[in-house]
Parts: C-alpha cells; structure tokens; sequence
C-alpha cells in the first residue's frame, strides 16, 4: 500500500478514535443538540456510521469480494432523515458500537485489497457516470467527518464535557 492510502487511512481512523472519546458521556449529553433545531451527537454518529455501513455494503465489501459494486445516487435528505429516526429508536451503545465496527471493516477491507483493487475505477453497471475511486471516498469522507467533528468538539469543550 502505498503511503499516500495510508495516510488517508490514518486520518480515516480519527473517527473512531473521536467516537471513543464520546462512548463515556451522559445519554442527557448524547441527546443534547449543538444548536436549537440542530441534530443530537447521537443523531449525527448515527449518521456518519449509517453512510460507512452504506459504502461498505454497497462498495467496499463488494470490491474485497471481487464483485460489481452496487452505489447508486441517494436522496441525502432522505438518508440523512431516516438516521435521525434510527438514532432515536436506537440504543446509543449500538451506535457507538456500529460506528467503530463499521469504520473498521472498511479500513480493514482497503487494507486488504492489492494496489491493482486500490487504484482501480470502479463503475455503476446501471450508470456509467457514477464513478468510484477508493482514495477519492476516503477523502471525502475525511472532509465530512471533519465537517462533523470540529463542532462537536468545540461544543463538547464549552460545556467541558471533553
């Protein structure tokens, strides 16, 4: 593997490792929003975990396994809808759990795969215009964890709850 994939798969892993760190607050904590109208902690592991379980099933599993990927275009505020409402019918120990499981089932899978699997193009059967590069998804998952995380944890640091 070369350096550049790990490094990527390095700061992959900073989301579990930020998860972690949430696994011992108060459930009053994880059902508190950073902002008046705005997703619960739990509402938004809940929705960074339920995309990894998305990539994994629908792409990097299906690429370990040698097999057609199957990504299709989702209606994001529809995915984004529905884990909220798993967030809340759902234990946030499972979360938490399914959250670092996940994470860890794709790092693991990439690491697995050669350098031909890792620099391949993988395309959609159904649609050729839906692309899939493995470096190019850790990256942007990277800046959507990102996106996730410093606010969290600037919010987490006002309540001195980190």
């Amino acid at each position: 593997m070369n350096k550049e994939l790990e490094q990527l798969l390095q700061a992959f892993e900073e989301w579990t490792l930020f998860v972690k760190t949430l696994s011992h607050l108060e459930e009053k904590v994880w059902n508190s929003s950073l902002e008046k109208g705005k997703w619960t902690i739990k509402s938004i592991v809940s929705h960074i975990m339920l995309w990894d379980r998305y990539f994994y099933k629908e792409a990097i599993e299906k690429i370990a396994l040698k097999q057609q990927i199957t990504l299709r275009h989702l209606d994001f505020d529809e995915f984004n809808r529905k884990a909220v409402e798993y967030a809340s019918r759902t234990e946030t120990s499972e979360i938490v759990h399914k959250a670092i499981t996940y994470r860890h089932k794709i790092m693991n899978d990439i690491r697995g795969l050669s350098e031909e699997q890792l620099d391949q193009r993988y395309v959609d059967p159904e649609n050729k215009d839906n692309v899939f590069y493995i470096s190019q998804y850790l990256k942007d998952f990277i800046w959507h964890d990102q996106h996730h995380m410093e606010p969290l944890k600037q919010y987490l640091a006002r309540e001195e709850l980190l």
